[in-house]
Formats: structure tokens, C-alpha cells, sequence
């Protein structure tokens, strides 16, 4: 049972968040609540682990496509063009919409296209082309970017606007748990023991037995959605009935601003920081999808003896790092300037591919993992400091949305490593891309503390 819509007593807006759990003694200030309801954002932090889970499903689907469909690197590299190609489509639209409802209509949405997109699969199953499983993606990707356009901006302002930053990467921690789960998953589920599938499929005696081989692979790949169907069932439920503060910006005489379109884009336009930030973004998500899309392929390239249940344990490493190194990136957060914390993970995580790239043996796979620590803290700060960058809180959806289309990045770097890995025949040279993004990630940074401190000496004078 829920209770009908009212009218919210501190902010003087129509409520339109439906739900059994409320708490009206949040107060808004511009844009931010002045404290954070823990129920309402612990909630919200587990939507996070869900696209994490769906987003490293994707590194087991390339090897796996790879197999049954014979593809290529960079036509296996596809999977990631179709899965953030349905980011960069929808998240404008998606804004629309959360501006004219509210956040957690855009959470709601996202959760329950994301459940036709997995439901999809099962068909795609039958019809065993790579064409359809690569519309099934794009279905979920549609979902996925309702509910990070919603989820990444509400956790930055579901409370003050001074720890907007560390909530955001507090939330962002959940997500190192999705792709955790999600590789995982597929080493149990989707891939099997014994000889590479790749071999055989090669090695069968006859067409039938071949097919056979691949419509077994494509059945498995059905499991790990299983779950992840009952998890976002059982999500949509426990958020419908929630109470959601409100956290939009007003005008002084309590009713919503609001910003058009054209309006919000040549103001964000005009922004050199914000434009800056999602170029680093784009390029950051590039690199961290191309890192994860061909660490299996690293390890089986290097390492004939090993099949792709084996090579796995080393992408689930890879998340393990992910989350170690968030955690403690949190913590240094805490304590020193972001920007510095990331300078240094910058730095770092330049020489750790430059080793992926010169060492010929097996060591460059480990570098790949602890390159991934590397990766923790970027995209929650980098979405944080653009956020603050917009200004004015009247472009917060629109811009957050912008900001979430960055994320065709991985749908693009991995096919630029995917030709250069064909072109050279080697896979670990390939890697030299993510060199060129982690040396743009710097150099943002350095740019932002540069920036910080300027403002600093100013309002010291």
C-alpha cells in the first residue's frame, strides 16, 4: 500500500515520489539536502553493483563471442560499442525526464528496462546470432542509463554539498562489488572446464558437433542473468516504496527552476572546466573498459595451458584490486586533497601499463591488475567535479546526463586497442593505448589543483 501524493512541508514542492518511507525534516540548499537520509542512500548505493555486474559480464561475453561467433579482436570489441553506444543514445532523453519528474522515476525506469534487457537474452539465445545478442546489450545499456543518469547525480546531492565528492565515491565502491559479482558469475556459469572452447569447437569431427558446442556456450551465458533478474525484480520493490527527499534547486517563490534544453547546453558549452571533464572522462572509461574488455585475452595469449575459466580468475582479480583500491582511495580522500590522491594513482598507473606494454611474459598480466587499483577513485571524482563545475543548479539534470554520455568512451577506446592488436598481432602492445588516456587523466588533475589553489590565494587576498 502507498500513500498518495503530497505536498512536501520544507520545500514547498509537489511530491510526486510515491513510497511508505519518509522524512520531512531535510532541509534543501541549492540543489543539496543539508544531511543524508542513511536508508534513502544505502538504497540508492546498491543500485550501483548492478550496472558493475552487467558492465564486467561484458569481458566474458567478448571471449566468449569471440569463440562461437570466430570474430576478431576488434569485431569482439563490439560487445562494448553496443552495450555504451545505448548510454550515449538515451541519457539526454533520460534527463528530460528525471527534470520533469524526479529522480527516482529515473531510478524506477532504469531498473525496469534494464530487466526487458536481460529478459531479451533468453531469446537472443535461440536465434544464436552475434547481431541480436549485441540489440539484447544495447536494450540493457537503454536502462543502465536512466539509472546512472539518476544514481551518479542524486548520491552527489543527497546530502551536504562539502563531502558531495566522497558520498559519490562511497557509492562508486558498490559498483567495484558489481563487477566483482559479475566475473564471478561468468567463470562459474558461462565458462566451462576442460580445453578452450575455441578449441573445441576446432577439434569436433563434424559441422552438428560444432554446433552443438556453440549452443551450449550460448545457453550458459544465460545463467548469470538469471540472477541478475531476480536481484533488479526484487530492487524496483524496495524503491517504489521508499520516500525520496527532493533535491532539486528553487525559485524564490518555492516552485522548481528549471532550464531548457538549448539554454542549459550553450551555458555548458561555454565551460571550459566542464568540457574538460568530459573529455577526461570519456577517455577514462575508455581505458578502464579496454583494460578489463582484453586482461582474459592478455592471459590466454601469454599462456597457452590455460583455458578461459582459468584465465578468468585473473579479470576477478582485476575487480578485487578495483574495490582495494577505491577503498583505500576513500580514505586518503578523507584526509588529503583529491586532487593530489589522484595525481598520484595518475602517475602510477602510467608506469604500471608502460610495464604491461615492454614486459614479454606473463608478469604484464599482474601489472593489468594492480593497474586496475589504479582506476578506483577517477570516475566518481571526475563526475563530482563536474557537477560542481556546472554552477548554476538549474543544469544539474541535463549536465549529469552530458556527463553519463562520456561513457562512450568504452565504446570506443576498446576498438581502437582491438585494431591495434590486430594490425600488430599483439595484444600486450596494444595496451600503449591506455597509456595515452592515464597521461589525459593527469593532466586533468594537475589542471584542477592548479585551479583549486588559485582560487585559494584569491580568497586568501
Amino acid at each position: 500500500m502507498t500513500t498518495a501524493p503530497s505536498t512536501d512541508v520544507d520545500h514547498g514542492v509537489p511530491n510526486t515520489s510515491w513510497g511508505l518511507i519518509k522524512d520531512r525534516s531535510l532541509q534543501l540548499r541549492d540543489g543539496y539536502l543539508d544531511r543524508t537520509p542513511i536508508f534513502q542512500f544505502i538504497l540508492l548505493s546498491i543500485c550501483f553493483p548492478m550496472w558493475g555486474a552487467a558492465a564486467s559480464m561484458n569481458d566474458i561475453l567478448i571471449t566468449q563471442f569471440k569463440a562461437v561467433f570466430d570474430l576478431s579482436d576488434v569485431a569482439s570489441a563490439f560487445v562494448q560499442s553496443a552495450f555504451y553506444g545505448g548510454y550515449f543514445v538515451i541519457a539526454i532523453p533520460a534527463s528530460r525526464v528525471i527534470r520533469r519528474t524526479s529522480y527516482k522515476t529515473g531510478l524506477l525506469i532504469g531498473l525496469c528496462v534494464y530487466i526487458l534487457g536481460c529478459m531479451l537474452f533468453f531469446p537472443a539465445s535461440s536465434v544464436a546470432t552475434y547481431t541480436v545478442f549485441l540489440a539484447s546489450l544495447f536494450a540493457i545499456a537503454v536502462g543502465l542509463s536512466f539509472l546512472e543518469t539518476s544514481a551518479n547525480t542524486y548520491s552527489s546531492l543527497i546530502g551536504d554539498k562539502k563531502h558531495s565528492t566522497l558520498r559519490l565515491n562511497i557509492s562508486q565502491t558498490f559498483t567495484a562489488v558489481g563487477f566483482l559479482a559479475g566475473a564471478v558469475m561468468g567463470k562459474l556459469l558461462v565458462f566451462a572446464d576442460g580445453d578452450t572452447l575455441h578449441s573445441r569447437i576446432a577439434a569436433a569431427g563434424t559441422e552438428a558437433a560444432r554446433i552443438q558446442i556453440r549452443e551450449e556456450a550460448l545457453g550458459r551465458t544465460l545463467g548469470p542473468y538469471r540472477i541478475i533478474l531476480g536481484i533488479l525484480l526484487l530492487l524496483v520493490v524496495l524503491i517504489a516504496i521508499t520516500q525520496y527527499p527532493h533535491c532539486k534547486p528553487l525559485r524564490k517563490d518555492a516552485t522548481e527552476a528549471k532550464a531548457s534544453i538549448g539554454e542549459t547546453l550553450a551555458h555548458l558549452a561555454r565551460n571550459r572546466m566542464f568540457v574538460g571533464g568530459i573529455v577526461t572522462q570519456f577517455l577514462y572509461v575508455g581505458m578502464q573498459t579496454a583494460l578489463w574488455s582484453f586482461t582474459i585475452r592478455l592471459a590466454l595469449n601469454l599462456d597457452h595451458s590455460i583455458n578461459e575459466k582459468t584465465a578468468a580468475n585473473y579479470l576477478i582479480a582485476t575487480f578485487i584490486a578495483f574495490f582495494i583500491g577505491k577503498f583505500i582511495a576513500n580514505l586518503l580522500m578523507a584526509k588529503f586533497d583529491a586532487d593530489l590522491v589522484l595525481i598520484g594513482y595518475s602517475v602510477l598507473g602510467i608506469l604500471t601499463i608502460l610495464y604491461i606494454v615492454l614486459a614479454p611474459n606473463f608478469t604484464s598480466v599482474y601489472a593489468a591488475i594492480v593497474a586496475s587499483a589504479l582506476l578506483g577513485p577517477c570516475w566518481a571524482t571526475i563526475f563530482a567535479r563536474n557537477l560542481d563545475a556546472i554552477g548554476d543548479k538549474r543544469f544539474t539534470e541535463t549536465g549529469g546526463a552530458i556527463i553519463v554520455m562520456s561513457i562512450i568512451g568504452g565504446a570506443v577506446i576498446p576498438v581502437i586497442q582491438g585494431l591495434v592488436s590486430d594490425a600488430t598481432g599483439s595484444m600486450r602492445l596494444s595496451f600503449g593505448v591506455n597509456i595515452v588516456c592515464f597521461a589525459a587523466i593527469l593532466v586533468y588533475f594537475v589542471a584542477q589543483h592548479r585551479a583549486a589553489s588559485r582560487r585559494t590565494v584569491t580568497e586568501v587576498d
